[in-house]
């Protein structure tokens, strides 16, 4: 019962982080409200619609692993199981997902054991939400952050010649960008600060709840119970989908980071005076310098931190597999 236990700790602290930095949430949320409210140019309105659909997929695959465990561990796997004889006695009950201790009640009796089936149903349900909402608030918000960087990028390329949505002065569109690029910055700090506890729980949490799967599997394979080997495999792509989720959102944000650096070298910066060209050159310090996602400022998320997250999942599974052996 170590893997339920310990995904249920890892949600109760997700959700008291939800609590502690709901300020800082909402105002993230306002922030990208104001982003959609003010957007005017076409061009901008396709990029912010292009990530916005690739968010909601990201949402969608998410939900769709994360729920797709719950039905199988807390619905299908029990009444595939079927009612379990009591022993010395003519009553009957149905596992239940998480065991309730007898110093409590007894749980396996009629009515109570179905009032308590009943229960769990919901109150795990509740506790997928909350894991689901995590991951897709991270995702989503990396999402228009990237959006954002890739609007700036685009502005970037007309600071030279002009577009007619932005100022006719050469220092006034390199205010709008260097007022923008400031924006994604605060953004990402507040994402940073809202989820970073998250995305650390979330990173040790996998990595023992998918060595602890990946065991379970094995197990239930040399029992040949296919439901069980199913539904432990469901789970095990939820967490590894939920941190890789993590890690390619803080690769992606990085990734744009620099890419904006990158377009304020290529624009024809030598086309610029003097004084703005020092504008672009302060864009570049502030590329170089920019917020990475990271898991309580201990980890960066990134590509190589879930590679070592499975690495570090499977080296565990061969110790257990050696000492269960």
């Amino acid at each position: 019962m170590y893997g339920p236990l310990i995904f249920c700790i890892m949600t109760y602290l997700k959700y008291y982080s939800l609590m502690v930095h709901a300020g800082d949430i909402r105002e993230c949320v306002e922030r990208i409200e104001w982003d959609w409210k003010n957007v005017q140019h076409m061009e901008d309105r396709k990029i912010m619609i292009a990530n916005a659909y690739f968010g909601r997929r990201l949402v969608k695959i998410c939900s769709f692993f994360m729920f797709g465990g719950y039905i199988f561990y807390n619905i299908i796997m029990p009444l595939k199981t079927g009612k379990i004889p009591i022993e010395g006695g003519n009553d009957s009950f149905l596992p239940l997902a998480l065991p309730v201790s007898k110093l409590i009640i007894d749980a396996y009796h009629s009515p109570v054991n179905e009032i308590f089936f009943t229960i769990q149903m919901f109150s795990t349900l509740v506790i997928h939400f909350v894991g689901a909402a995590s991951c897709s608030l991270a995702a989503s918000f990396a999402v228009h952050a990237c959006g954002q960087m890739q609007v700036l990028m685009c502005w970037m390329g007309y600071l030279v010649d002009g577009r007619f949505d932005m100022s006719k002065t050469t220092n006034g569109r390199l205010s709008k960008i260097v007022g923008q690029h400031i924006r994604i910055q605060t953004f990402l700090k507040l994402m940073e600060k809202a989820l970073t506890q998250i995305c650390l729980v979330e990173y040790f949490g996998s990595t023992v709840d998918i060595c602890l799967c990946g065991y379970y599997v094995i197990v239930e394979s040399r029992a040949k119970d296919v439901a069980h080997v199913l539904t432990y495999g469901m789970i095990m792509m939820s967490f590894v989908f939920n941190i890789f989720i993590f890690c390619y959102i803080g690769e992606l944000v990085a990734e744009e980071c620099r890419k904006v650096g990158e377009t304020a070298y290529m624009i024809d910066w030598y086309r610029l005076p003097e004084k703005s060209k020092l504008g672009v050159v302060l864009i570049m310090l502030m590329s170089n310098s920019s917020m990475k996602l990271t898991a309580g400022n201990i980890i960066q998320l990134t590509l190589s931190s879930f590679a070592t997250v499975i690495k570090t999942s499977v080296a565990f599974l061969n110790m257990l597999r050696e000492f269960s052996d």
